[in-house]
This record gives structure tokens, C-alpha cells and sequence, in this order.
């Protein structure tokens, strides 16, 4: 893999009625993460 850090977007469980499809069909895709600090402590998480 890349090894990369992907995550899934917030905002997307409840009160959707208000939100335009648009916006929902933009929070369906993952993101990664990019912050070195953050990078880090999640493999460091993932390798126990």
C-alpha cells in the first residue's frame, strides 16, 4: 500500500434533512490524514 492514513468524514449520521445532497455525496468519501503528529500516533496505535 501507500501507507497512507485514511479516516471517513464526520457529520454524516444525523440532522441530514438540512444538509443539500451535494454536501452529503462530499461526506460519503474518505480523507486522509495529514498531520505528521497524527500520522504517527495512529500507526503507533495500530501496531499493538
Amino acid at each position: 500500500g501507500s501507507g497512507k492514513v485514511k479516516r471517513m468524514k464526520a457529520f454524516k449520521s444525523h440532522i441530514l434533512t438540512k444538509k443539500s445532497p451535494k454536501r452529503k455525496r462530499r461526506l460519503r468519501r474518505g480523507t486522509t490524514i495529514h498531520t505528521p503528529g497524527e500520522v504517527k500516533n495512529i500507526k503507533r496505535l495500530l501496531q499493538a
